[in-house]
């Protein structure tokens, strides 16, 4: 469920938009910290992980079922992160390569890894994400 005034996907046509997710399990947040500080390259990775877990069950809850996804457009990845830190596109991948897991070939996206200061809850990534889907 969001946690603002803000819908968690939008259907607009053959493009699905889904708005940015964190790593809850169960409706909790699983983790969180800062990358450099708190955390190390691997838990950032499996926090994207679980966060882009979270977009797909906001995907399936918008279709009805992932095989109407036709391709990944794009990924949004939001790393809270130190300055010095540097491997937010490392972190990142750990949504990307388990879409590329669940979608094969259509999980050739465009992607952006962003530095930021904080994330809402203290969490470590945040993720958006862009689908084009089969009607």
């Amino acid at each position: 469920m969001p946690i603002g005034a803000y819908s968690t996907y939008v259907l607009d046509g053959e493009t699905l938009y889904v708005s940015g997710h964190g790593p809850r399990v169960d409706g909790e947040i699983a983790i969180r910290g800062k990358l450099g500080a708190d955390l190390g390259v691997a838990q950032g990775y499996e926090a994207a992980r679980v966060t882009c877990l979270n977009l797909l069950a906001t995907v399936r809850l918008a279709l009805g079922d992932l095989c109407r996804v036709r391709k990944v457009l794009k990924v949004t990845g939001f790393v809270n992160c130190t300055p010095k830190f540097g491997e937010q596109a490392v972190v990142v991948n750990g949504a990307s390569e388990l879409l590329r897991t669940a979608f094969g070939d259509a999980a050739g996206h465009a992607r952006s890894a962003i530095w930021v200061a904080a994330l809402p809850n203290g969490i470590p990534t945040e993720l958006e994400m862009v689908l084009a889907i089969r009607a």
